[in-house]
Order: structure tokens, then C-alpha cells, then sequence
């Protein structure tokens, strides 16, 4: 599909980070020393990965977030750069690049210190100078890797400049009481749902309490169930998850929330959406690496072609 010159592009304010994956038999316990099988420098960070999801899909993207004087950071902007993620906005800064070492047993368990690095430096004052951007965006996608004093401020200039704010609450935090009531959409998995919630409720309950709290839209992601869509104009629904033989699922809920906003912005309806996103999310988990996995326009509508 052909995008306009004039389309607004999506706006991603979120984290950039190198993962780092050490695998082995076994996670170390505390004082213990096991010999790894595999090492390898993974692109990251939900921020980035929504990012590359969307570009991916052919849509204008922009990205605002910091990365750090060092090498991880030269590549990570080559990277999103080779995705098609503009990266006029991601200054560098002193210091490292936020980094994520990650243990992975054969197991499948795994082990994860996260590093901020220069993530944490995305303040208040860098959102500022990055306002006019902002502004000009279709839609802001925000997660929950950045300062929770940052993300409230680029609620609240979105919420002044009418530009809807797509949140992936990862990791789930608190959130102040008039985060809600300005966010478009809400998109948290089951766990993320239940750290919000203080009952265990099904998910249509849980979608119209989430909805009373002020917001516009929400998806609450299930996995292999697929996910529950709600809105406050009153249209509901599940979009069953396609049945693929998954490889990895890393990066898999940061694809369907790119997918899903281009898929908005495109026009189609919040249901039609999800079922798009959920398309781009299942062909994701069949492939190795999180960004590296983000499908192409024409991969997501011939795997959609063959499933009517």
C-alpha cells in the first residue's frame, strides 16, 4: 500500500535498548559458573520494537527516545534506520545505551536485568523539544519502559493537542488518576490486566471496568486465545489468534500494538484492526528475534488472503 505524503505519521515515545542473550543449560544460581552454549546482541526495547512493527507494515514513522555515546547505540539507530523508523528525534547521550542481559536456559526460562542507561534520561524536557512532532502525529504509542513522569507528560500534551495515545502499560505500573481519561487505547496482556484489577475477572468484565475509568478503547491481549476488544462507543468483541507453530514470542505483543495502529489510522474498524494486528503478531512468533521478526505489508495480506 502507498502511503500519502500528507498522512500523519505514528509518533513512538518510548525506550531503545540492546538485549543481550546469554544461553545456556541452566540459569546460575547465586556464586555458580555454567559453561553457555550461544551469545548473540538482539535489537530491542518495546519502544523501538512498536516502531520497526509499524514501519515494517510501509507507514510513516517517527521515533523519540535516547540512546548512548557507545556502539550499542550507533547500531540500534542503524538498525531502526534500515527498518524505515526516522531517527531525527533520538538524540545520544553521555553514558550507555540501556541494555537488557538476558539468561536463557534450554528450558525456555529465562533471567532479565534491565538497564536503563540513556532511557532514563528521556525527561520531561526532552519531550519538549520534541513537541512539534508530537503534535503533528496521527496517533503516539507510549509503553511503560521510560520515567512514569515522562510518559504523564506526553499524555498530557497529547490530550492537548487532540492526538490519540496508544498505551502498552509494560511493565505494568501505577498510573496517575488522569493517565485514563487520556488515553485512546489501553492494551495490556493478562498479567498487566490483573496488576490494574483487583479481582481476577473475565475479560469482558475487565474490559468495561477499564472503560469506566475514562478510556476510549481497549485490547486486552490473551495470547493464544487471541484478544478482547471493547470500546466506549459500545462495539465489543473477540478476535480469535491464529493457530501457527510459534518459535519465539518475543516482541509478539509490541507487533500487534504497531500493526493495530496502522491499521487504525488506515480506517478499518477496531475489530477489523485487531484482527490485522493479531495476523502481524502471528507470523512474528514463527521467526527468531523480536524486530527482526516484524512482517511486511505484503506477508501480513497474503497470510490474511489465506485464511478468509
Amino acid at each position: 500500500m502507498v502511503m500519502k505524503d500528507t498522512q500523519k505519521p505514528i509518533v513512538v515515545v518510548g525506550s531503545v535498548t540492546m538485549d543481550m542473550v546469554t544461553r545456556a543449560r541452566l540459569i546460575p544460581r547465586i556464586g555458580q559458573t555454567v559453561i553457555g552454549t550461544g551469545f548473540e546482541t538482539t535489537p530491542g526495547g518495546k519502544g523501538a520494537n512498536q516502531a520497526v512493527a509499524a514501519a515494517r507494515l510501509g507507514y510513516p514513522v517517527q521515533m523519540v527516545g535516547m540512546v548512548g555515546e557507545d556502539m550499542y547505540g550507533k547500531a540500534l539507530l542503524e538498525n531502526l534506520t534500515h527498518a524505515g523508523v526516522g531517527v531525527a528525534a533520538i538524540e545520544r547521550t553521555s553514558g550507555p545505551t540501556g541494555l537488557a542481559p538476558i539468561f536463557l536456559a534450554e528450558s525456555g526460562e529465562n533471567s532479565i536485568v534491565v538497564v536503563p542507561g540513556a532511557n532514563g534520561k528521556v525527561d520531561p524536557a526532552y519531550v519538549d523539544r520534541h513537541e512539534a512532532l508530537i503534535r503533528s502525529a496521527g496517533m503516539v504509542l507510549c509503553q511503560l519502559e521510560l520515567p512514569i513522569e515522562t510518559v504523564s507528560h506526553v499524555l498530557a500534551l497529547c490530550a492537548d493537542a487532540d492526538v490519540p495515545v496508544m498505551l502498552d502499560p509494560a511493565p505494568a505500573a501505577a498510573l496517575p488518576d488522569p493517565t485514563w481519561a487520556e488515553v485512546a487505547w489501553f492494551t495490556p496482556n493478562e498479567t498487566e490486566a490483573a496488576f490494574y484489577l483487583s479481582n481476577n475477572e473475565e475479560p469482558e468484565e475487565a474490559a468495561e471496568r477499564f472503560l469506566a475509568r475514562g478510556l476510549r478503547g481497549v485490547v486486552l491481549k490473551r495470547g493464544a486465545e487471541g484478544s478482547y476488544v471493547a470500546t466506549a462507543a459500545g462495539s465489543a468483541g473477540w478476535v480469535k489468534a491464529f493457530q501457527v507453530e510459534a518459535v519465539n514470542t518475543v516482541g509478539a505483543g509490541d507487533c500487534f500494538n504497531g500493526a493495530f495502529a496502522v491499521a487504525l489510522l488506515e480506517g478499518k474498524d477496531a475489530l477489523t484492526a485487531a484482527r490485522f494486528a493479531s495476523a502481524a503478531a502471528s507470523i512474528s512468533v514463527t521467526r527468531p528475534g523480536a524486530q527482526a521478526s516484524m512482517p511486511t505489508r505484503a506477508e501480513v495480506d497474503a497470510f490474511l488472503d489465506q485464511r478468509i
